[in-house]
């Protein structure tokens, strides 16, 4: 599975990128208005960070507003992957971007039809925002399930995405039921680490290093 760190702060992109295991980036408006700095400069400082997917986010509604964001997005530099909300207009620049040869990330899906269409569009990832819809007494990690068992049954090459993710508990069920990319915020993929065991065997052995005679 791939891990991508979802954040727009460059300080935690490299301190995670440092650890080995970062493959690519997620962004949104949210995490862009944060910086409070312009999303292509923000864009164009992660890539020089990351070589892997680094989803930039439009943020018109239309169709041919979409894509020609998109297009400026894609050519702030080659690892930008446009993510499109996915509604009708999003769908129809979903298949143009395609169509050009720009990778594309569905987001903002919540079921099995959307993330279908979304697939038959052309997507090269689809965004299930799993913690939304535990929030509402759903069960997200199980629309992870179906999407992956559909997508591999109907030959789809899209690759689910899995957002949203709130605590590691979201990670090891994402990793159980085969989703292709876990876009994780930087504090989870710290807390994967850790683990009291880990940290009391770590304690035990420098204890008895420190009892080892030295030369």
């Amino acid at each position: 599975m791939e891990i991508f760190i979802d954040s727009a702060h460059l300080d935690e992109i490299a301190r995670c990128v440092d650890l080995g295991v970062i493959d690519g980036v997620t962004t949104n408006p949210t995490l862009i208005a944060a910086t409070g700095k312009p999303l292509p400069e923000v864009i164009r400082a992660i890539t020089e960070v990351v070589n892997g997917p680094i989803s930039a986010e439009v943020i018109a509604v239309d169709t041919a507003g979409m894509v020609r964001e998109g297009q400026a997005l894609a050519a702030i530099h080659p690892n930008v992957v446009v993510k499109v909300p996915l509604t009708l207009a999003g769908l129809s620049a979903t298949r143009q971007l395609t169509e050009a040869g720009i990778r594309t990330n569905v987001t903002l899906c919540f079921n099995l039809p959307q993330a279908v269409l979304a697939a038959k569009a052309g997507a090269t990832y689809i965004s299930p925002f799993i913690g939304r819809i535990d929030d509402i007494g759903g069960r997200g990690m199980g629309l992870i399930e179906q999407i992956v068992r559909a997508y591999d049954k109907y030959g789809f090459p899209t690759k689910v995405l899995a957002a949203s993710i709130r605590h590691t508990l979201h990670v090891v069920e994402a990793i159980e039921v085969g989703a292709h990319v876990a876009t994780l915020p930087a504090k989870v993929i710290e807390q994967l680490v850790k683990h009291p065991l880990t940290d009391l065997g770590l304690e035990r052995f420098l204890a008895d290093a420190a009892k080892v005679p030295t030369a």
